[in-house]
């Protein structure tokens, strides 16, 4: 049998390795996973590259699934938006809307991905009426560099990611979730890639079971809600 071959954003890629690894072993079907930066799976999917699954930010996925690249989106993931700072650096409180401007506006540099995280974030900044001051301290990792590696070579003070993206990750201190208010979520949606072969539709099906609920919760992410 073909070895299905699936994509999926950095931000789920290592919750997407275990349960495709699982059911390959229930199924006997070989699945090769494979990730990159959001950014780079939009553009090697335009480019006409195969993939049998895709796992990528909802809006992303639904972008591509207009334009005939990937079948109809399933609902696969929300991950909350979560603070980290370097390891042994002082940690700032977050318990309300108010602190977390203060950090912001303490911070030296501020890492954010080019994720829906990232958007969010720039939005919110813009709301606040903060977007200008903070421009020049905002750092943008690059497509498939995690903001936690920001952190660990000491290039922000404060980075601010989904929390599966900052979860376990050497050289910084998980914060937790934003506030209550302002938190956000990010959406990962997952769906057929154009011309899926066989054995691709059990595999997607796999992906969004609620059987993979606790597999979901241990990588930093819930069922979506």
């Amino acid at each position: 049998m073909q070895t299905l071959n699936g994509i999926s954003s950095m931000a789920t890629r290592t919750l997407v390795a275990e349960l495709a690894q699982a059911h390959a072993q229930a199924s006997g079907r070989a699945v090769a996973m494979h990730a990159a930066g959001g950014v780079d799976v939009v553009r090697r999917l335009r480019n006409g590259e195969r993939f049998d699954v895709v796992v990528l930010a909802d809006d992303a996925l639904q972008a591509l699934a207009r334009e005939g690249w990937v079948g109809p989106v399933r609902a696969f993931a929300d991950s909350a938006v979560a603070a980290a700072v370097p390891a042994g650096a002082r940690a700032p409180v977050l318990a309300s809307a108010d602190d977390f401007r203060a950090a912001v506006l303490d911070a030296t540099a501020i890492g954010y991905s080019t994720g829906p995280s990232g958007t969010a974030l720039l939005a919110l900044f813009q709301r606040w009426g903060l977007l200008d001051a903070l421009r020049p301290r905002l750092v943008q990792a690059a497509p498939g560099v995690p903001v936690a590696a920001l952190l660990a070579r000491g290039e922000v003070s404060l980075g601010l990611q989904q929390r599966s993206e900052l979860l376990g990750q050497p050289g910084i201190t998980l914060l937790g979730d934003l506030p209550a208010e302002p938190a956000f979520t990010s959406r990962f949606g997952a769906a057929l890639g154009q011309a899926a072969g066989p054995g691709a539709q059990a595999l997607l099906d796999h992906l969004c079971s609620p059987d993979a609920a606790f597999t979901k919760r241990r990588h930093g992410m819930t069922e979506p809600s």
